[in-house]
C-alpha cells in the first residue's frame, strides 16, 4: 500500500503495518472530536513516525497513486478535521 504524507512524500507499507496504524488513527479522531490540539499533535507525530519507520520510501521520480493520504506533521486541528469530515473511518480505513 502506498501512503503519502502531505508535504513529505510517499512510503510503501505492507498491509499488516497499515493495520497497526489503526490505534493511532483512533487517537487522532478522539483528539479532533475533543478539540485537543496537544493530543492531536502527539498522535499525528506518532503515526507519521511509524510510517517513516516501517515503510520504504518511494523515490520522488516514481509516480504512484497513493492509497492513503495523511496530513503533514504541522497540520492544525482544523486541517485534520477537514480531512476527517469526508470519512466515517478516520484517516486509515478498516
Amino acid at each position: 500500500m502506498i501512503v503519502r504524507i502531505l508535504g513529505e512524500g510517499q512510503w510503501e507499507l505492507a498491509d499488516d503495518h497499515v493495520n497497526d496504524l489503526n490505534g493511532l488513527d483512533d487517537a487522532i479522531e478522539k483528539a479532533v472530536a475533543g478539540g485537543d490540539e496537544v493530543a492531536l499533535t502527539e498522535a499525528l507525530h506518532a503515526m507519521l513516525s511509524q510510517v517513516r519507520t516501517v515503510g520504504t520510501p518511494v523515490p520522488d521520480e516514481e509516480i504512484k497513486d497513493s492509497d492513503l493520504i495523511l496530513p503533514a506533521a504541522d497540520s492544525s486541528l482544523a486541517e485534520v478535521q477537514a480531512l476527517l469530515s469526508g470519512s466515517s473511518e478516520g484517516l486509515i480505513p478498516g
